[in-house]
């Protein structure tokens, strides 16, 4: 079977992490008893590895899909025809490789204080492509949770010697001051670049968007009773290596409103009652981009670039190369670029979030 002219669908891809949570991807699932575990994360149309110490033989973190109702490694798959699946000036830029990684994340207590690599930094000093730089789209928050916020920048740096220290000692109530609690509710979207120290708090619901890397700096040992190995914290390097990895200033709660929440911006109508909001842009980050449609009528989309869709709302059908799919909340898709129209028919309203790759570079420039 050809597999283009199709959509992608993509079944749950769970990954182990340190933390613990998932009981909520576990009822999308069908579970029979859900609950929350050390599998809170499903990586989306995935051809990245997840790091996990003691699970290196284990493979994790690359999608299995499905297309014409035939199952198929998605990293083989695009490498069938990349300029089809990717977009031809995607792949002169990338090759194979969608330069994305996109999770459902599902913690149920908050995560550890952390902090990625910027893709500068990656490059020079981690043989790595790519840092992580992220976003976070919140879908829902667990009723139990009273207040749910994330951390996000120091509003208060501690300064280089001091940050060694309270580290070092592990003065979680120290490390904590460093930070206020940014309150976050379903629909917010927050960007959140390298070198931004962070934690997402209990109970949020989001799809998180971001760099295809697993670069961590983790500088919080322990939480819910798991005690990080050293080689999970400090990305096999030294305490003093990942210091360079942090941005030093200051993120006071303007800063954080003005550079890290983005607000939806009309694109453009898909139809009388239907329409498409950027979230992301290449003016916020050239990483990736997001965006957000909102259908409340049949419409028509034609979208020249691949990108990953992620139904928040509602429900809907999707017609393209001859055959019907019917999508639910939380479903999700993979279009290739090649794919053509897209003929959506809400049932009776639907929402789908859309995050896309970076933009291929202009000759001569360098790669995101």
């Amino acid at each position: 079977m050809d597999p283009r002219g199709k959509l992608v669908l993509l079944p749950p891809n769970r990954v182990w992490r340190t933390y613990q949570g998932g009981q909520n991807l576990d009822r999308l699932a069908a579970a029979a008893a859900p609950a929350d575990s050390h599998f809170p994360e499903d990586w989306v149309a995935s051809t990245t590895r997840a790091v996990n110490p003691g699970r290196e033989a284990i493979p994790e973190g690359r999608s299995t899909v499905r297309v014409g109702g035939e199952l198929h490694d998605f990293a083989p798959l695009l490498a069938t025809d990349p300029a089809y699946f990717l977009g031809a000036d995607h792949a002169a830029a990338h090759g194979a490789s969608p330069h994305l990684l996109v999770k459902l994340l599902d913690p149920s207590i908050r995560l550890h204080f952390q902090v990625h690599p910027t893709a500068a930094f990656a490059r020079r000093f981690l043989n790595s492509p790519s840092g992580k730089t992220e976003a976070y789209h919140v879908l829902a928050t667990r009723p139990e949770v009273a207040a749910p916020y994330i951390y996000l920048g120091f509003q208060r740096p501690p300064g280089r010697a001091t940050l060694r220290r309270l580290i070092e000692t592990q003065d979680l109530a120290a490390l904590e001051a460093c930070f206020d609690r940014i309150p976050v509710q379903p629909g917010d979207t927050f960007l959140v670049p390298g070198g931004v120290p962070h934690a997402l708090g209990e109970g949020i619901l989001l799809v998180e968007v971001q760099e295809p890397s697993d670069l961590v700096v983790r500088f919080e040992f322990e939480r819910g009773g798991y005690v990080l190995p050293e080689s999970a914290r400090f990305m096999g390097r030294g305490l003093d290596f990942c210091l360079d990895v942090f941005d030093p200033a200051p993120w006071p709660l303007h800063r954080v409103q003005t550079e890290a929440v983005c607000p939806p911006r009309r694109r453009r109508a898909l139809g009388p009652d239907s329409h498409q909001d950027d979230l992301i842009g290449p003016e916020r980050t050239p990483c990736f981009r997001m965006r957000h449609s909102h259908y409340r009528g049949p419409a028509t989309k034609i979208e020249p670039a691949a990108h990953i869709g992620i139904v928040t709302a509602g429900a809907c059908t999707v017609q393209v190369g001859g055959e019907t799919h019917h999508l639910g909340l939380y479903d999700k898709f993979f279009a290739p670029a090649g794919l053509g129209p897209l003929a959506i028919t809400p049932g009776p309203v639907a929402s789908i979030l859309e995050c896309y790759p970076p933009d291929a570079p202009a000759p001569g420039q360098p790669v995101a």
